[in-house]
């Protein structure tokens, strides 16, 4: 069967190279990414690629975020070196990366919708890639309002890719985040505080057709169903100081249902029962097959064979099982069949 691998990483050449003029040396999780061999390689991609039958990938740019490292016209340029380069690899490769997906100059407010319109219409992004947050800034803002307009016109999808380091610290009577819980238990949060700054800012109210990836099966949301569903029904009792009661009579949905809008990828480093909490919550038309590649212990094929393995044992119609792994795709990011 088909296999489109939706959420998984890469650094084409031209791109690393100016990110490196930039940034200097690497830190952190960036550091992490320059390790794997497969996010610059591409003959090592390869490699990988061929252990699976009919299998591709949908490419997206590894962190750090755009805006984290550069701004301004360094920013703008930065996003259409990654564009240009990942669809000068789709161009050339297209069994291999049907499509890519486009980082942009988040803090370049002035030219986002333009920088959008460009990897869109000119270099043929099947979508957009933004962070849970914009170098701190909620997704909500109104500088970004445009953005989300535009996506829903050219009715492509965003997806959301967790971002937290180890400055934002578990405790505020210290200065960073120990033992990578900024990660492990951070990012699956942080995935949750965008999804939720998006429903109750009634962005799917405005837009309604809007298409929101997430990434890891959705944060925590599946696994929290009942704080989201029934505990979120009673928006406001918590709280004495806002008129969350308000904004809870506004909105045209219980709030649960617009979480199930969302899509979830199956990128969650190999477990099964968690795979199983997102599709009991989100259901197989909002499910995609994505491995996360190359971020696993054997640097590339690991998480993509243990997450094709979970698929296939699924207690599911082999419709729902074509769905996942590739029609969801297709449909999403309009792909030949």
């Amino acid at each position: 069967m088909k296999k489109i691998d939706m959420f998984n990483h890469i650094w084409p050449k031209p791109y690393y190279e100016r990110l490196l003029s930039i940034t200097g040396n690497t830190t952190g999780i960036t550091m992490r990414s320059e390790k794997v061999p497969m996010i610059t390689d591409i003959e090592e991609r390869f490699k990988v690629m061929d252990m699976f039958d009919d299998y591709a990938q949908i490419m997206t740019l590894a962190s750090p975020p755009i805006e984290t490292v550069a701004s301004g016209k360094q920013a703008a340029e930065l996003s259409r070196i990654g564009s240009e380069s990942m669809a000068e690899l789709c161009s050339k490769y297209p069994e291999r990366f049907p499509g890519f997906v486009a980082s942009l100059p988040m803090n370049n407010v002035e030219s986002l919708v333009d920088e959008a319109k460009y990897a869109i219409e000119q270099t043929g992004a099947c979508g957009i890639q933004v962070f849970s947050n914009i170098a701190g800034r909620p997704l909500d803002e109104a500088d970004f309002a445009s953005l989300f307009d535009y996506m829903a016109e050219v009715d492509l999808p965003i997806w959301i890719h967790p971002a937290r380091g180890a400055d934002f610290a578990d405790y505020k009577s210290e200065e960073k985040s120990l033992y990578e819980i900024w990660w492990t238990f951070g990012w699956p949060y942080e995935t949750s505080v965008a999804m939720a700054r998006l429903v109750f800012s009634k962005t799917f109210d405005r837009l309604p057709g809007l298409k929101v990836i997430t990434h890891h099966g959705g944060g925590m949301i599946p696994y929290f169903e009942g704080r989201v569903g029934p505990g979120w029904d009673q928006l406001g009792a918590r709280t004495s100081d806002v008129d969350y009661g308000k904004l809870l009579r506004e909105l045209k949905k219980r709030p649960i249902d617009y979480f199930k809008k969302f899509y979830a990828d199956t990128a969650l480093f190999g477990s099964r029962m968690a795979t199983l909490c997102e599709l009991d919550f989100f259901g197989a038309n909002h499910i995609l097959f994505a491995s996360d590649s190359p971020f696993d212990p054997e640097r590339g094929p690991m998480y993509i064979r243990e997450t094709i393995k979970i698929i296939e044992q699924l207690d599911i119609t082999e419709e729902e099982r074509a769905k996942i792994f590739h029609q969801n795709a297709i449909d999403l990011l309009k792909l030949p069949q």
